[in-house]
């Protein structure tokens, strides 16, 4: 686990712009059992979270079309409800950070780490464009 103080502003960087972040499994549960569109970001305290991930997904949301919902999990921190939502996310593997985007449920988009890692953020905002343009 990781100090509270070490991870606030990396929390605070999703959850400033709307995302909810979810600290239990019954969280999890709720926010993929609502209809629309749900994007889930796996934030972690790694370096390609902070350069890659986090303003990817920041970027993305400047679009027409975003997702209806918006949830986060701290992996590290928040194991429960990470676990959970990482198990709607098979069959890919564990990885943080990633994001997934669900429709009704259904996972119909997925970035794995290895799809963050080493990519700018401009690019990883605009894979989650073309999976919104798609699925929201």
């Amino acid at each position: 686990m990781y100090p509270a103080e070490l991870v606030k502003p990396m929390r605070e960087d999703l959850t400033g712009i709307g995302f909810e972040e979810l600290h239990t499994e019954e969280a999890v549960i709720d926010a993929m059992t609502k209809e629309g569109t749900t994007l889930v970001v796996v934030n972690s305290v790694c370096g390609c979270a902070a350069a890659n991930a986090r303003p990817g997904a920041k970027a993305s949301l400047n679009n027409d079309k975003k997702p209806d919902n918006l949830v986060t999990v701290f992996a590290g921190v928040d194991r429960e409800a990470t676990d959970k939502a990482r198990g709607y996310m098979i069959p890919f593997p564990p990885s943080s950070p990633s994001m997934a985007l669900f429709k009704n449920g259904e996972l119909v988009h997925m970035l794995e780490r290895h799809h963050i890692e080493g990519r700018p953020a401009e690019m990883i905002a605009e894979n989650l464009i073309d999976a919104y343009n798609e699925h929201c």
